[in-house]
Parts: structure tokens; C-alpha cells; sequence
């Protein structure tokens, strides 16, 4: 190959104290050495502009985590494949591994059979502290150009212990989880319309169950639903942790949901979380325990093997719960949005999560397109056909005409589907 001006020693050195200056902004420290040092020779040899480098240095840090092709191999094929010269030959080479990945990304992503390696675990503590955060709020998911439950929050810890890879949680939270201390005065304080009717759950910020009644809180929560017989509590978990719920004494409006996973997802993205077996028995001993259960299938993957996979599941629940004993039942894509997507790429670490067709929502979040969602929502709602008619359904955060086509029908209001659900659950 000729050598281009960033070779020659006229214009060598002042290059690389500009590629020196902006590589610290991209992906480059966090690769493995011998790539970052072999993108450093391109980016010399090409003149890489800083979104060049970016672009490459973020699609050689996705190769590392999808354990696809190694990046050195992948570029030398791409050489070898395009013949133009000089500023049309760095163009064409960058087209090329952008439509390499976006390949890797259209098709099925293939999971090994022994599993991805889970990252390290981490030590995250449990700190009661005295904030002055509110503990109530709106779900952060709620749109109007989406069909919405209209779900509250408490956020009555904050922070998990779990590394689920597409989790928003560990992206906000360190490594200290945040209990609210005296939590029952906070819960006293709010102020609800004894006319209306409240869907609020206490997943969104933490795993409901993992920490189980530390500080009381699990206790304070319960009191708080049979002092509001007019809100459906939802207590949402990956956990198994459900002593405390099984001998305590829990009111009607009490729901303990799980969120449910095919086996390869559990073991290759949602590292630490009960198995799906576990999760299964201990929503069957809460169920026979008198205490209404749910399932949240929620985000759903689409990988090779996933019909198999989530009808196997779909299979089990439907064997194993009886449709009084099941309050509803929800279903999701992967949805993500910009920052956290930011921070699965800093993390690193074995994960297949962006290895997706991620296009943007009616908010700008990034998901499946319609196509694939239809697959995965249209497959295991056949699968579940059992429960039809007995068990009220739902999809999160999708647009009517996903709904439509999934289920046959939509709400045309936020407000028809909220009514529409806790009338049938309250």
C-alpha cells in the first residue's frame, strides 16, 4: 500500500498529538491492548477524524462483547475486499464494518452452549439513609403515544444487586444501595384520591424481594396496601427471596410478579438472578400461599432458538398457575435508551444485548423493529392460549398498533387501559 500523509514525516507528528488528544474520548482505553494499539496504527495510516475513530473504536468494543469476530481479521478481510485507493478507500472501508455489524446485528444472535462469562460479581451494600427524595412518583416509562398502564412508583430502595446486562438500575446506582430510613412515616405522608383507583410498584429502582425486609421496609409496604384498599401493590422480583412474603400477613391487593426469562437469557444476560426453576417455585409457593402472583416477560430476546426456548416457558407456567391464582400477565422488547446502551459498551464484558437491529421508538429509545417485536409477542401469546380470556394481558411501553396486532384489539386511551386493568384486578 502507498504510504498516505499521516506515513510521511511532514505530516506524521502533528497528527498523532491530535489522535492523542481525542482517543481518551472514545472506546480505545477500554479495549483489549493489542486492538486498541492496532486501531491507533489505522487511525495513523487513514487520518481517522475523531467520529471516524469513535465509530471504529465503538464497533471493535462490540465485536469484543458479542465474542463475534475478532476485530485485526474482520479488518483485513475488509482490505482485501475493496479495491479503491486513497480518501474513497478509507470511506469504503468504514461502510464495510459498519455493514459488517449491522449484519451481525439483523440476523439471530447465536448464544455458545456453555454460556458467556458473567462478569465479576458486585459487592453492592444495603444503607438505610434519611433523604428528602420523594418516594412516590409516575413510572418514567409513561408516554401518551405509547398504551400505558399509568403505573406509580415507590422507590423504597434504590439500587440491585444483580448485573443484568440491559438493566437501567446499575447504570444510575453505585455499588451502595440506598434503603429510605423510616419509610412507613414517607408512606403515611401520601396523599391519594380515595375515588380513584392506583396500579404502584416498587421494581423500578430495585429488585422488590432480593433485600427482603431489611429496615422494615417490606413490612411498611404492606401496611401501606391495607391502609389503601383502592392501590394494587405490586412487589416485582428476579429473586426467590420470599420467606418474609409467605409467613407475613399479606393483604388482597398485594401482587408478587416475576420477571421471566428463557434459560439462555438467565444464564447469559441476567447473571446473579435466580434460575428460572426457582423462580418458578417460589411463585408457586407464594401462589399457594394465598397471594395473588404475575409474570412480566419483559425484555423479550430474539435469538436462535427463541421459539423453542420461550414456548418451553409459556408451557410451564401455564402448567404449573391456575389462572385465579394469576393477576395478569405483561410482555416487552429490549428497549434502551441512549445512556444506557453508553454504559453496557464502557462495562464491556461478555453480552449479546446490542447485538440487536436497534432502531429508534416514538421517544428516540432504541428497540427491535415492529417485525421482530410481532414475532417474539405474537409467538408466546399462542403459546399462553390457555389462559385467554381468564388473565388479563398487556404489552409495556408499545404503540396501539402493536396491540392490534397482537392481541386483536387496543385501548384508545391511557386512561380506558388503566381503568380497564385495575377494574378487573381491584
Amino acid at each position: 500500500m502507498p504510504k498516505t500523509a499521516a506515513e510521511s514525516p511532514a505530516g506524521a507528528g502533528g497528527y498523532a498529538e491530535k489522535l492523542q488528544s481525542f482517543a481518551g474520548r472514545t472506546l480505545l482505553p477500554r479495549l483489549q491492548a493489542s486492538t486498541r494499539d492496532f486501531i491507533l496504527g489505522l487511525a495513523l495510516t487513514y487520518r481517522f477524524t475523531y467520529q471516524e475513530l469513535r465509530q471504529t473504536a465503538q464497533a471493535a468494543r462490540d465485536l469484543e462483547m458479542w465474542r463475534e469476530w475478532p476485530f485485526e481479521p474482520l479488518w483485513a478481510d475488509l482490505e482485501s475486499a475493496t479495491p479503491s485507493h486513497g480518501r474513497e478507500r478509507k470511506k469504503a472501508l468504514l461502510r464495510g464494518l459498519q455493514e459488517r455489524l449491522r449484519n451481525l446485528g439483523r440476523g439471530p444472535k447465536t448464544y455458545p452452549e456453555s454460556g458467556l462469562d458473567p462478569p465479576t460479581r458486585r459487592r453492592v451494600s444495603l444503607e438505610e439513609r434519611q433523604t428528602d427524595k420523594q418516594v412516590l412518583g409516575l413510572c418514567p416509562a409513561y408516554s401518551e403515544q405509547t398504551v400505558c398502564c399509568g403505573l406509580h412508583t415507590i422507590d423504597a430502595v434504590r439500587g440491585c444487586p444483580f448485573s443484568c446486562s440491559y438493566c437501567t438500575i446499575q447504570t444510575f446506582y453505585g455499588d451502595t444501595a440506598e434503603l429510605e430510613a423510616d419509610l412507613s412515616t414517607k408512606l403515611a405522608a401520601i396523599e391519594l384520591d380515595p375515588d380513584r383507583r392506583y396500579h404502584i410498584g416498587t421494581g423500578q429502582s430495585s429488585d422488590s424481594l432480593v433485600w427482603g425486609n431489611r429496615g422494615d421496609h417490606l413490612e411498611a409496604l404492606l401496611g401501606f396496601a391495607a391502609d389503601h384498599p383502592n392501590v394494587l401493590l405490586e412487589l416485582k422480583t428476579k429473586s426467590d427471596n420470599i420467606r418474609y412474603l409467605t409467613e407475613a400477613r399479606v393483604p388482597e391487593n398485594v401482587v408478587c410478579s416475576w420477571s421471566l426469562s428463557t434459560d439462555t437469557l438467565i444464564r447469559n444476560e441476567e447473571h446473579y438472578t435466580a434460575s428460572l426453576q426457582r423462580r418458578l417455585d417460589a411463585a408457586r409457593s407464594v401462589a399457594d400461599s394465598g397471594i395473588r402472583v404475575a409474570f412480566h416477560f419483559h425484555p423479550m430476546v430474539h435469538y436462535l432458538g427463541w421459539r423453542t426456548d420461550y414456548s418451553e416457558v409459556a408451557w410451564q407456567v401455564v402448567d404449573r398457575f391456575s389462572i385465579p391464582e394469576v393477576a395478569f400477565l405483561s410482555m416487552g422488547s429490549v428497549t434502551l435508551i441512549k445512556p444506557v446502551v453508553q454504559e453496557i459498551r464502557r462495562r464491556g464484558g461478555d453480552t449479546k444485548i446490542l447485538q440487536m437491529e436497534l432502531v429508534p421508538d416514538v421517544h428516540g429509545k432504541l428497540t427491535y423493529p415492529d417485525a421482530i417485536k410481532l414475532e417474539l409477542f405474537q409467538h408466546l401469546y399462542r403459546g399462553l392460549e390457555p389462559w385467554h380470556g381468564g388473565v388479563f394481558f398487556y404489552l409495556c411501553m408499545e404503540p396501539t398498533h402493536i396491540w392490534e396486532r397482537t392481541f386483536g384489539h387496543a385501548y384508545a386511551t391511557n386512561e380506558a387501559f388503566e381503568e380497564d386493568f385495575l377494574g378487573a384486578l381491584l
